[in-house]
């Protein structure tokens, strides 16, 4: 016997249900034209659990025991999607801007805090560029790399990544001095991966992690965000930059009209700061 229809209303309260955990646990909205996703970056999980229907997965959710299967439906609606070397432009004026902040004051440690670090390659592709670029004799800069997932940490501490992954932006050079091929997968050298303190960070609910930061990357991960949630994220991340310090969002993302803590920097492209940068020298066009 065929099994009856699962009334629509019934599916559009459990994708209701399922984007209302993933709003109130991130800050990310899923928008009416990416519901579709729900189901789609769920069956794994529901394969896993024997759980046949999105309104099943949605009943479970709601009884006691569905705190730990909370945790993975949230893990698994998050967009890790990154690269090597993403908008390579953007990445080596951001550590030019570094670079110029040390030649200002060769004895204070530049601080670089990547938002949304996913599975870890942006903040090894700065690494990379930094210990090709930074003077011997320099401070090292610290690098700070945080996002909402722990499973996405946990494979970015690990520093393992697939053939596939691997060839995404990373020239084959500095795959070779920078990466041992370990089976099907290639791991990042221990002294690269020591660079950077991962740490695990909420940016709706936590503040930022201790200190101020020379330079900050938040690329593509406002998308999703409600727009009053938003203008706290701005922020928070206006108050974590140093005098002169700088802020880098995605391409299609901008402070503008969202914030009066920032602004676009009048000397480094695309980027914003939260004060005004003047003594900043001129980056050269790129």
């Amino acid at each position: 016997m065929t099994a009856p229809a699962i009334p629509a209303s019934r599916s559009t309260a459990a994708t209701n249900l399922i984007a209302a955990l993933l709003e109130a646990r991130t800050g990310q909205q899923i928008g009416a034209n990416r519901v579709w996703r729900i189901e789609s970056a769920l069956k794994p999980l529901m394969r896993q659990q024997g759980i046949d229907t999105i309104d099943l997965l949605a009943a479970a959710l709601t009884t006691r025991s569905g705190g730990s299967l909370a945790d993975r439906v949230v893990e698994a609606l998050l967009n890790q999607e990154t690269s090597f070397f993403r908008d390579a432009g953007v990445l080596e004026q951001a550590i030019e801007a570094v670079l110029k902040r040390l030649d200002a004051a060769p004895f204070v440690r530049p601080r670089i805090w990547s938002v949304g670090c996913s599975t870890g390659q942006e903040a090894l592709s700065l690494a990379m560029l930094l210990d090709e670029r930074t003077p011997a004799a320099a401070p090292r800069v610290e690098i700070i790399a945080s996002d909402v997932s722990q499973r996405a940490l946990d494979r970015a501490r690990a520093g393992r990544y697939s053939q596939f992954e691997i060839q995404r932006g990373l020239p084959v050079r500095r795959m070779l001095q920078w990466f041992d091929a370990v089976g099907e997968e290639w791991t990042a050298k221990p002294g690269l991966v020591s660079r950077i303190q991962y740490r695990r960070h909420n940016l709706v609910t936590e503040p930022p992690p201790g200190g101020r930061f020379d330079l900050i990357l938040c690329r593509n991960v406002l998308f999703y965000f409600s727009p009053a949630v938003r203008r706290g994220v701005f922020e928070q991340l206006a108050g974590a930059l140093r005098p002169g310090g700088l802020l880098v969002l995605g391409a299609g993302e901008t402070v503008i009209g969202q914030t009066e803590r920032l602004a676009p920097s009048p000397h480094w492209r695309g980027f914003y700061s939260s004060c005004p940068d003047t003594a900043l020298p001129r980056a050269r066009a790129i």
